[in-house]
């Protein structure tokens, strides 16, 4: 281990507040627990880690923040630019490039009045203030609805970043190519488009779409061994997904669906179409998946190649275990602690980080590590 990795270690376990320390849990006999190092008033929605293992973060009413394990401190950044902040709506996901440094976010673009759009921006971070601030896209079309901006950011190792966007509302949108809502989108990373996207130079259709017919994704990763893409989203009442995404490919929302209107109806055409991508995992009832992980660290053993979902109604983050693209296993972890889990990320310690809708930042710590 690297004497940085080891520092920050030492500091966050001599700094946190823990809950339930003394409890310890059980998962394919490894034992482990949790701990807090961060309380927030708002939901942390998005989190990265930077280059000297402080941790930037998002809350969804607007401010961006980064804790330091080594002071123990919260230090709030400026040069946010203003976001809608209402409903599902604010400043949402937050990453850190590995290779150029910038920090990309995406936040909910007031428009006018009550009209919002999902945006992706850059920026530098100049000791704690954003600096050169760039809008790199604003989503077509903005509406007044303040639910399903999506809209989570990945990065494929290839000069490349993809961003969700949901359905707003707009279900009819996400099989719309005229329309970013509903889908998986694909740039460069200065927001231009890649020549190679799937729909460059179709006629009538967005140039930035990667895939179509999703809902309200919030969870997307990349394999760190396979360079796949893989997506997770919110259906209505059942029907939650998680998908293997491949360009061009329609994932059929609202045509097909497991789930239902909330008030009992049926949606769509049923469950299968030719054409139309069937989901690798699906919920009924709801889990609401709001983020996603592959684990790849040493730390856990018998978790590498297991995929991690942080979900909201079900308050757990939901392990599953996979043969290939077939699902063999599922566990729910943590789920006495009855939070809603926003985010979870894998670092290069070796631990599983989450974030909460209680405004909470913590990690998954094996005993046999301190």
């Amino acid at each position: 281990m690297k004497f940085h990795s080891l520092f920050f270690i030492l500091a966050l376990t001599h700094s946190t507040h823990s809950f339930a320390k003394d409890k310890n849990y059980t998962s394919e006999n490894q034992n482990f627990f949790h701990e807090i190092f961060v309380t927030r008033s708002d939901v942390i929605w998005g989190f990265d880690f930077l280059p000297d293992n402080r941790i930037i973060f998002t809350e969804r009413g607007g401010k961006m923040a980064i804790f330091d394990p080594a002071t123990k401190k919260v230090t709030e950044l400026s040069g946010v630019p203003k976001v809608h902040a209402h409903g599902q709506g604010g400043l949402l996901d937050v990453r850190v490039h590995p290779t150029n440094g910038l920090i990309y976010f995406t936040y909910s673009e007031p428009i006018k009045g009550d009209v919002s759009t999902t945006a992706w921006a850059s920026a530098t971070l100049t000791g704690d203030k954003l600096t050169s601030v760039k809008k790199l896209f604003s989503a077509h079309q903005p509406n007044d609805n303040e639910i399903h901006y999506g809209s989570r950011i990945e990065f494929d190792g290839k000069g490349h970043i993809f961003i969700t966007v949901g359905d707003r509302n707009e279900r009819h949108h996400a099989q719309d190519l005229k329309f970013h809502q509903g889908k998986v989108l694909r740039f460069k990373e200065d927001g231009s488009v890649p020549s190679d996207n799937p729909f460059v130079g179709v006629k009538d259709a967005k140039p930035e779409i990667w895939s179509y017919g999703h809902r309200n994704p919030q969870g997307l990763v990349i394999h760190s061994e396979s360079g796949e893409l893989w997506e997770a989203e919110f259906g209505p009442r059942g029907g939650d997904e998680v998908n293997f995404i491949v360009p061009g490919k329609n994932y059929g929302w609202p045509v097909v669906t497991f789930g239902k209107e909330y008030w009992g109806p049926k949606i769509g055409e049923g469950v299968k179409k030719a054409g139309m991508v069937d989901p690798i995992a699906h919920w009924v009832p709801s889990i609401s998946p709001s983020a996603m992980a592959f684990y790849q660290g040493e730390t856990f053993p018998k978790w590498k190649g297991n995929l991690f979902l942080a979900t909201l109604s079900s308050t757990h983050i939901h392990r599953i275990v996979l043969d290939g693209k077939k699902v063999v296993k599922e566990e729910e972890l943590l789920k006495d602690l009855d939070y809603r889990f926003r985010n979870i990320r894998s670092n290069k310690d070796g631990f599983l980080y989450y974030s909460t809708d209680e405004g909470k930042l913590g990690r998954i710590v094996p005993v046999k590590s301190l």
